[in-house]
């Protein structure tokens, strides 16, 4: 192959993966993408190292890598990976530093200037250390799924070291029938759930036992101090400031020179962007009474759906998996709302909604958060699902729908105190909901198969997040919610079963199972004569 990437049109996603590898390309299918497509001038793209990411950090990126620091603002992303057997360690910690010679992320630092006088650098770390961020451990017996994930939420609710590059992977050994388990701990300001996808398929193969390959040379070192930085801030400051006052200028020129020529029209747009504006920030449903509480405490429960009956389910209901998986969410909470004695029509609901294109570098976040009347009071899973669908797709053609990306930049000058009261409030929403879908066939990491991928996510000041992960056949839900909001785990465990298998009948006889718990085991929860639970 000559070092050259094939054609993007002539294999599919996991074979161009394959082929890069193969190629010796120290890149990311995006970032491959980006060069060969490249007509993109240099005075229009910031700087990019070695992987086409960018060298300083978004607006939006440095809010996500500030809240590290709070419990309320803290935006980790966790995946918990279900192998098939335990891999050996050497092969294991070898995988990682492969891929963190070929992902510049992996080994990158956040330098932040001592002053702010140019925005915060990822650095290759020059005192990286691969054994901090790559460990083990055994869970006693029976090594289950629950004690998997307990030490997960133990790890989400822990705040990664912002001294070093922000990541943390964890193998856990000793799970009944000789199984093994993957945590990967991730700051939200490396990318958000699709990049991820991207940014770590150089971690995995596409068969048990590839090949050996030569590792790739190891990247160059930078050794930049905060006051480095600084300094180079106040070198470039009189070209910064010259480069804003003709960018406004232009602007101010560009929108007169409109306005002059079809005042009416522009006017028009201007109320039109405000109104969309309020349309995605604002409140599209009262609160739930029922998950008004908010606390530092939280539990995660997940369920197993085979990928062809949930898509069966949204088909038979002209939505998508997407459409499908919200609505069996929504049933869900309409159970636990009606065990608690307190029905509800409707709550609301953000769903991220993803702006990366192709020619976006995997680093970095490109989502925007629309808010969603959930239709918790729907009975009927056919017409939840319509419901649904309709929203979210009046949703995505809301002109301001990346709203909270254009006011990053003011965000950034607050102080974090202000940062960590706002936390919740610029989504006004009770849950979060994110679909990520990954890989679609068999993928392997040190000869071990991945069987589940379960998301994780973080609480950014709502009472729960769901997220959706499609990967090798199977569709995992995973729940994470204050304990605070949702006081009866047991009961809330079996509105997610029932919620989603309401769904699944529509498509026939498929069914949701759990994975972090076993319905035989749950008691039934009690139920006053007037319908409402036992408090």
């Amino acid at each position: 192959m000559n070092g050259a990437a094939p054609p993007r049109e002539a294999c599919d996603r996991n074979s161009y993966i394959k082929a890069l590898r193969a190629a010796g390309q120290r890149t990311s299918v995006v970032a491959a993408l980006r060069r060969k497509e490249g007509s993109t001038s240099m005075s229009d793209v910031p700087e990019l190292d070695a992987d086409g990411l960018p060298e300083e950090l978004s607006a939006f990126d440095q809010i996500l890598h500030r809240g590290e620091a709070h419990p309320r603002t803290r935006s980790g992303i966790m995946t918990v990976e279900l192998l098939d057997t335990t891999p050996d360690w050497d092969s294991y910690r070898a995988r990682f530093d492969t891929a963190s010679r070929k992902v510049l992320r992996l080994r990158q630092k956040v330098v932040m200037p001592t002053l702010p006088t140019v925005a915060p650098r990822w650095v290759i770390d020059p005192d990286f250390n691969l054994d901090f961020h790559v460990r083990r451990l055994r869970v006693p017996e029976p090594g289950t799924m629950r004690q998997v994930f307990d030490l997960a939420e133990v790890a989400a609710q822990s705040p990664l070291d912002i001294s070093r590059p922000l990541w943390t992977a964890t193998l856990v050994e000793g799970l009944e029938g000789g199984r093994a388990a993957q945590m990967v701990h991730l700051s939200h300001a490396v990318t958000d759930g699709v990049g991820g996808v991207e940014m770590f398929a150089n971690l995995y193969d596409l068969e048990r036992d590839p090949p050996p390959q030569a590792p790739p040379p190891l990247p160059v070192p930078q050794d930049l101090s905060p006051n480095d930085l600084m300094r180079q801030g106040i070198n470039r400051l009189p070209i910064t400031i010259a480069g804003r006052v003709r960018g406004m200028l232009f602007g101010a020129a560009h929108v007169v020179g409109e306005m002059v020529r079809d005042p009416i029209s522009r006017m028009g747009d201007v109320v039109e962007y405000a109104m969309s504006g309020a349309r995605v920030v604002g409140p599209v449903a009262p609160p739930s009474p029922v998950l008004r509480r908010r606390s530092l405490s939280s539990r995660s429960e997940a369920i197993d759906i085979e990928f062809g009956a949930l898509h069966k389910a949204a088909k038979a209901a002209g939505g998508s998996i997407n459409d499908a998986y919200l609505a069996g969410l929504c049933g869900a909470l309409r159970l636990y709302h009606e065990a608690k004695g307190v029905p509800i029509e409707a709550l609301p609901m953000a769903v991220p909604v993803n702006l990366r294109s192709e020619a976006d570098p995997a680093g970095g976040n490109r989502f925007a958060g629309v808010n969603l009347a959930a239709p918790v009071g729907l009975r009927d899973p056919e017409v939840r699902i319509k419901n649904i669908r309709s929203q979210m797709t009046r949703k995505r053609e809301e002109r301001a729908i990346d709203m909270v990306g254009a006011i990053a930049p003011v965000l950034t000058l607050m102080p974090d105190s202000v940062l960590e009261s706002m936390a919740g409030s610029i989504v006004n929403s009770d849950v979060q909901a994110s679909n990520v879908p990954v890989y679609a066939g068999d993928t392997f990491i040190a000869g071990a198969k991945v069987l589940r991928q379960y998301g994780v996510g973080p609480l950014p000041g709502v009472a729960m997040m769901v997220v959706l992960i499609s990967r090798g056949g199977y569709c995992t839900i995973s729940t994470r919610y204050d304990r605070a909001s949702v006081i009866d785990s047991d009961l809330w465990a079996r509105c997610l079963v029932t919620g989603f298998d309401e769904v699944l009948a529509l498509g026939g006889d498929g069914r949701a199972v759990p994975a972090t718990f076993t319905i035989d085991a749950l008691e039934p929860t009690p139920v006053s004569p007037n319908g409402s639970a036992a408090q």
